[in-house]
C-alpha cells in the first residue's frame, strides 16, 4: 500500500523566515513557492539522494487540532549524525534528543527548529543498502 514517501510538510507562522533558515540547512533554494493573502504561504525543496519534498506551510492550514513537536519523527538520512546534529544546533535549533546510538550501524538524533517543528537526522546501515542496490 506505501509505495514511498513522497512530501514532508512543516508548519510555520513566518513561511518566509523558515524558508530562508532551511535553505542555509539544505544549502539550496526552494524550487516552489506559494501566496496567499499576499503572504508566502508554501515552500518547497527538493531534498537528499531521492529528492524527496519537503514543505513549509502557513501554520493557518494546519489541520485542526494539530500540534508540534509531534510524536512522530521523521529522520533524513545523513553521513554523520554528530556534525549534522551539532550544525542544526549552531543554526538555532534547539535539542530535542541528543545523539544516540541505536545499534551497530544505526544514530539518531532530532532538534526543535526554530518554527516548532521535530527534525530527525540519522546514520541508517539500511538506508546507505538500499542506496547502493539503485545504484547499481
Amino acid at each position: 500500500m506505501l509505495r514511498g514517501l513522497t512530501t514532508i510538510t512543516l508548519f510555520a507562522d513566518d513561511v518566509a523566515a523558515a524558508r530562508d533558515w532551511y535553505t542555509e540547512v539544505l544549502g539550496t533554494e526552494a524550487y516552489f513557492a506559494r501566496e496567499a493573502g499576499g503572504v508566502l504561504a508554501y515552500a518547497e525543496f527538493r531534498v537528499g539522494d531521492y529528492a524527496h519534498e519537503l514543505g513549509i506551510i502557513d501554520r493557518r492550514f494546519a489541520p485542526v487540532g494539530a500540534t508540534s513537536p509531534a510524536g512522530a519523527v521523521a529522520y533524513w538520512a545523513v553521513d554523520d549524525v554528530v556534525v549534522a546534529h551539532a550544525r542544526l544546533l549552531a543554526l538555532g535549533a534547539g535539542e530535542l534528543e541528543p545523539v544516540t546510538e541505536r545499534g551497530p550501524g544505526y544514530v539518531t538524533s532530532s532538534v526543535v527548529d526554530p518554527f516548532g517543528n521535530v527534525l530527525g537526522v540519522m546514520e541508517n546501515a539500511h538506508y546507505d543498502e538500499v542506496l547502493a542496490s539503485v545504484r547499481r
